[in-house]
């Protein structure tokens, strides 16, 4: 006997899909297990399985924007949704999970009444109640309807939040050490404060990088290392496939997602779609260059100050820059030692790339004083002065043979400097208050020129607190102290002589160069000379160091030669 209708059958279970959302890295309120406790709230009381193990139904999508990727367009959902026979209902946790404007839901909706789904959402607009919307049953129209009313109040919503987020990031700008969230400047990592927000702290990792970086620029005086060029050091950087600050915050930010996934919920940073910046895209970051390096190390971030439209951030009354972190990476003395660095490096030539001569920078033509170059030629090698200007080529332009020059060169460098000690240069540096002068009264001067273009008493108000903040500033700064940046001079390890022989041609120019070596060459006569007449050649060490020791020394060669 059959049973009755009703009796002896148990309904069975529809198949739930769990979506997830995370714009970039969240806090906890909206954390993946947040999601999926609210996911799973409803599919208790719905009768949803999502299944498990291999077979479960999930879509967890982390670093995504809802703003910039409709649901479709999303990694994981995306698949999902291209899958619609596998399930019958998808789960989130509230509308803002799933949609960020009406064409989006009008999307959903339409393809959720093509393919006759249940879309579910554990909570409303406003925190109201579960909404279910079952376009199971293709003739029955409200729910298309009530779904994009509810599209319409939660995209008010979401303008409402937004304007919630700009006003409190406004006031975040102004509180010292605190940070709004987005990715952190390099050099930086964001840590949760104990009394909730956010602050940055140096980032271990990165610090070992960045204090590499300003030690190749300076370069090694004990080892008669020369500072490198930020391109050079790119170069050495790439090489070594030593992350850029883009793909290094980009595997940061990995660590956090899986973090934000396995629940540790403390370490994890505020998300780039509630401070409104900009992902970054695959394709920046593959490489280091100079232009980067200069650009991190020259920012005010690494005095650990914020900045705001490309103006810094002061303190109201005082004029004080706004502080992100009680860390910062540099002091000023050494922010504005590194400028130095790369403001002295602008003003020097730029020499010929063609040439690796070893003398290059050390010959000077004696007729007018300029370089001298090395030429090929097909059966030798000369350096030549090639000076010529408007006014005239050199009066007396001088040429060298190339081996000639360079033995004697090396003969007597290492006669008058060979047996000295490699002198080690520590610079400390000290503190002008320039430079952050010229700064602020450069920004007071912009700043002025806003004068009387207010039009509401509120703006008015502003702009005469930015005054007065700045004039205050002004005011401290001119009264600082000024102290000279110190070079102790001590006694290295190594000597020239084992340097020069370790070195190759562009190390040993490097030598010459830090040296202060000097070679004048006059014009030769014809004769046609089989050896150097050293008659029309000088040679003279100008480093203030080196003078007296090379004197010394070239005295005793020249006593025992005798």
């Amino acid at each position: 006997m059959l049973p009755s209708e009703g009796e002896g059958i148990v309904p069975k279970a529809l198949r739930g899909l769990r979506a997830i959302r995370l714009s970039v890295l969240t806090d906890s309120t909206t954390s993946v297990d947040r999601q999926r406790e609210a996911a799973d709230k409803s599919a208790a009381a719905l009768d949803l399985d999502f299944g498990e193990g291999d077979n479960l139904r999930e879509a967890v999508d982390l670093d995504v924007s809802a703003l910039k990727f409709s649901p479709f367009d999303r990694p994981q959902l995306g698949k999902w949704l291209a899958r619609p026979d596998e399930y019958d209902a998808i789960v989130w946790w509230r509308f803002d999970r799933a949609i960020a404007s009406m064409s989006d839901m009008h999307e959903l909706a339409k393809w959720a009444k093509e393919h006759r789904k249940m879309l579910v959402f554990d909570e409303g607009v406003g925190n109201a109640g579960r909404l279910i919307f079952d376009f199971r049953n293709p003739m029955d129209p409200m729910a298309e309807l009530m779904m994009m009313l509810f599209a319409f109040a939660a995209q008010v919503e979401r303008l409402s939040t937004k304007e919630r987020v700009t006003g409190a990031h406004a006031a975040i700008r102004q509180m010292k050490n605190r940070w709004k969230g987005g990715r952190p400047p390099y050099g930086y990592e964001p840590k949760r404060l104990e009394t909730g927000g956010w602050t940055l702290k140096p980032d271990p990792t990165a610090v070992k990088v960045i204090q590499r970086i300003i030690r190749d620029l300076k370069g090694d005086t004990s080892t008669g290392e020369r500072g490198k060029s930020a391109t050079a050091i790119a170069v050495a950087l790439t090489a070594e496939d030593v992350p850029t600050p883009w793909r290094y915050w980009a595997q940061k930010r990995q660590e956090l997602r899986d973090a934000e996934t396995a629940g540790d919920v403390g370490s994890v940073a505020p998300s780039d779609e509630e401070t409104g910046e900009e992902p970054e895209t695959s394709s920046r970051g593959r490489g280091w260059n100079g232009a980067t390096i200069k650009a991190f190390l020259t920012d005010y971030a690494m005095l650990g100050w914020k900045t705001y439209g490309d103006q810094v951030v002061r303190e109201p009354g005082t004029g004080i820059p706004v502080t992100f972190t009680d860390e910062p990476i540099l002091t000023r003395p050494e922010f504005d030692y590194i400028g130095e660095i790369f403001a002295e490096r602008a003003r020097q030539p730029v020499e010929r790339k063609d040439t690796k001569a070893m003398l290059l920078g050390v010959l000077l033509c004696d007729g007018c004083g300029s370089r001298m170059y090395l030429m090929r030629r097909s059966k030798a090698q000369n350096y030549v002065c090639q000076r010529y200007t408007p006014d005239g080529q050199c009066p007396a332009p001088s040429s060298l043979k190339q081996t000639w020059a360079e033995e004697y060169v090396e003969r007597e460098f290492l006669k008058r400097l060979g047996g000295v000690r490699v002198l080690e240069h520590e610079r400390i540096p000290g503190y002008d208050p320039g430079p952050e002068i010229e700064e602020t009264e450069a920004e007071f001067k912009a700043h002025l020129a806003e004068r009387g273009k207010q039009k509401s008493r509120a703006a008015v108000a502003a702009w005469q607190e930015r005054h007065d903040a700045l004039d205050a500033r002004l005011e401290e700064l001119e009264a600082r102290e000024k102290t000279e940046p110190q070079t102790i001079v001590k006694e290295g390890s190594v000597t020239y002589a084992q340097l020069w022989d370790a070195g190759d041609d562009m190390e040993r120019r490097a030598l010459l160069l830090d040296c202060g070596v000097v070679v004048r060459v006059k014009r030769g006569t014809r004769g046609g000379w089989r050896t150097l007449d050293e008659s029309r050649v000088s040679f003279d060490v100008t480093a203030e160091f080196f003078t007296d020791a090379a004197a010394e020394l070239s005295a005793l060669a020249d006593d025992l030669a005798n």
